[in-house]
């Protein structure tokens, strides 16, 4: 049964949450950049602010118990519609683009995809700017997992909203007995990580505004820029591989990262078989690609075309989107491999889109499994993982969630061409929002603005849909879900 009164007070929370962060980039804009775009932010904020309070304080009699399965589907799905269009309007007032593109602007900034339908970033306010990397640091790890760490009256029912909002097929794994420290926990080691990778980029020759930007959307592996040229602006090969290290620490584990840090040993990352695993593909891809790019001469110099192949392998493999140079003038096949590698996707339980490398290795596993079932009809097989056995639960939801993800690509990808996308167009922006990715190919090669409505409206659903990792936003639909 699905509380509605229960659900509008949780949201109340975030909607808080938003006109705070708005607040704040309000008084930015006043006090410290003069940018004289502070109404775009203070009048929303306000008005907000005025409509939740008092909705928070109307509820205050209703007891607020256990948040069963199906609430915490519907919040999680919920939140991110909510405080998308929330965030969009300092976007709209800003920029003065159409209510549709705004949405799609917030979303892909929220959900950390990284595409946008802006242009001309370079002359834009820096307030609005800031605001803009800041959304995808925010959403990084999740509004919702934000809203279990600070609302300890959710923790009975916190696991169901993290289960909800966290990526990853085996979400079970606590680094505390409570939940909402848990989620106190991986924001420390996200925050942490943001503020050392914001000095690394100053120290390499970023100016401060450039390196706490993109400190908040490198970790984040959300990839807005404050440049249209991307990371291509600073024309620094030492920047690309500072970025690439934390692409790569945002794309890995959270949990991970704190037991490190507890352990002090640096060994637990190589013991860790689905870290081993996305290291050897990235390596492995970044390498083949930085060969083919010397042989059809598309990069000159064996250092560059290294730096070229790792930089956007990873930028893409781990969801965050960032570009270096203009790849989409590369040979067509890269841009496959490109789109291949983004579907892989990061770890399990960090802010990285796609499939998820543990998945990918339980593919493989499953599917050798049953290779050596038709060579050995009477053996008995086990599949491990990190040493402990695999469920078949597990195993079944895995290429489930598999099929879904190639089946989505389909439908989205067919629903696009209707609207008048040439087919690579429609496909790369497809993986780029399922997979929270970013760049598309094609006509969308510069930005998605050449989207119709039609198409922005599909892939700001797609970006939720691949977001929440499909099964709880198509759960909504399932007309059981709301019987009694």
């Amino acid at each position: 049964m699905i509380r509605p009164l229960l659900i509008l007070r949780l949201l109340t929370m975030p909607c808080l949450w938003i006109s705070l962060v708005q607040l704040v980039f309000a008084e930015l804009s006043f006090m410290l950049f003069k940018d004289r775009v502070g109404d775009a932010f203070f009048v929303p904020a306000l008005t907000t602010f005025m409509l939740a309070l008092p909705l928070l304080f109307a509820f205050q009699k209703y007891p607020l118990p256990s948040v069963n399965v199906r609430e915490a589907m519907l919040f999680a799905s919920l939140t991110w519609l909510v405080v998308g269009i929330l965030g969009a309007i300092p976007i709209i007032n800003v920029t003065h683009v159409s209510f549709t593109d705004g949405v799609f602007e917030s979303i892909s900034a929220l959900t950390t995809t990284g595409a946008t339908i802006l242009s001309g970033l370079d002359n834009m306010p820096p307030s609005f700017l800031m605001y803009r990397q800041f959304l995808q640091w925010m959403g990084g790890l999740g509004v919702v997992i934000f809203v279990v760490a600070i609302l300890p009256m959710l923790n009975i029912g916190g696991m169901r909203l993290l289960k909800a909002e966290t990526p990853g097929p085996i979400k079970d794994d606590k680094l505390s007995p409570r939940v909402s420290s848990t989620t106190r926990y991986l924001w420390m080691v996200y925050l942490s990580i943001t503020v050392l990778c914001a000095i690394a980029y100053y120290l390499a020759g970023m100016s401060l505004f450039d390196a706490i930007g993109h400190s908040f959307t490198t970790v984040s592996t959300g990839g807005f820029s404050t440049h249209d040229a991307s990371m291509g602006y600073f024309d620094s090969r030492l920047i690309l591989w500072i970025c690439n290290l934390f692409m790569v620490l945002g794309a890995i584990n959270f949990a991970l990262h704190y037991r490190v840090y507890i352990a002090r040993s640096i060994k637990l990352y190589w013991q860790d078989e689905e870290t081993h695993g996305f290291v050897w593909i990235i390596t492995v891809v970044a390498l083949l690609l930085a060969l083919f790019l010397l042989q059809s001469r598309s990069e000159e110099g064996v250092w560059n075309a290294i730096t070229q192949a790792f930089f956007h392998v990873i930028s893409f493999i781990t969801s965050t989107g960032f570009a270096a140079t203009d790849f989409g003038a590369w040979p067509a096949v890269t841009s496959i491999v490109l789109i291949f590698v983004g579907y892989i996707g990061g770890c399990a339980g960090s802010t990285a889109g796609g499939n998820k490398v543990i998945r990918n290795i339980i593919s493989l596993k499953s599917i050798s499994m049953e290779v050596k079932r038709l060579v050995h009809p009477n053996g008995v097989f086990t599949m491990k993982f990190q040493g402990r056995r695999i469920s078949d639960d597990v195993r079944h939801s895995v290429m489930g969630f598999m099929c879904v993800a190639a089946m989505v690509t389909v439908f989205f990808t067919v629903l696009l061409m209707m609207t008048g996308m040439s087919f690579m167009a429609s496909l790369s922006a497809t993986a780029a929002c399922l997979n929270v990715l970013g760049p598309g190919f094609a006509e969308l090669g510069n930005n998605f603005s050449p989207l119709s409505d039609t198409g922005t409206w599909l892939m700001s659903f797609a970006m939720i849909l691949g977001r929440l990792e499909y099964f709880t936003v198509l759960v909504l639909f399932l007309p059981a879900l709301w019987r009694h």
